[in-house]
């Protein structure tokens, strides 16, 4: 896997696990390859199964007004999800699934090198840190692997809630600043290593 386009290649005739028996189209991501943003959700749903593109249902339609309010369009970021292919009736997604997708969403994340990986729901969180839960750890910064992770609500249970619509307007309004304070801790620490 070397490049971007060979994964999505790779992704959409992948049959490692059972859910390339019940899927329509596999769902790779989709967006800039240069973005320092990676947005990470759960799994595709009915309508990205049917479109092959991620998030375009109406949790897609509130995530793209989430971006537009901090003057981001979606082609600006990278969005995918930890698993590439539909559970069945929106079920989510088993340990084993998970771990057969894993090579494809680790490999994007080491060509992309984002800045920030915004990870959506409960579930997206818990493939980078399983013991703290959404409650908790939304809205702050978590170093791991040497990536600077982000965890906000999934916009579906914004969908569904008030209160989490808007706690997930606050924290996309926060992202402009997060990308420069981390733009600028990398650049010191690239100066110091001069």
């Amino acid at each position: 896997m070397e490049n971007l386009i060979e994964i999505s290649g790779l992704i959409r005739k992948c049959t490692n696990c059972e859910l390339s028996l019940t899927r329509t189209n596999a769902v790779p991501g989709e967006g800039s390859f240069q973005s320092k943003i990676m947005l990470i959700g759960e799994a595709p749903g009915h309508h990205e199964d049917k479109s092959g593109t991620p998030f375009v249902g109406a949790a897609g339609k509130l995530l793209s007004k989430l971006l537009d309010s901090i003057d981001l369009s979606r082609s600006d970021v990278f969005i995918t999800n930890i698993v590439k292919c539909r559970p069945p009736n929106n079920r989510d997604p088993l340990p084993n699934e998970i771990n057969h997708c894993s090579p494809y969403l680790t490999k994007q994340i080491e060509l992309i090198k984002p800045t920030l990986i915004i990870t959506l729901g409960r579930h997206s969180l818990s493939y980078f840190v399983p013991n703290i839960p959404i409650g908790k750890a939304h809205g702050t910064l978590i170093t791991k692997k040497g990536y600077t992770i982000y965890p906000t609500y999934h916009p579906a249970a914004a969908l569904r809630q008030t209160r989490f619509y808007e706690i997930l307007q606050k924290e996309f309004q926060q992202i402009p600043n997060l990308i420069k304070t981390l733009e600028k801790q990398s650049d010191k620490l690239g100066t110091t290593d001069n």
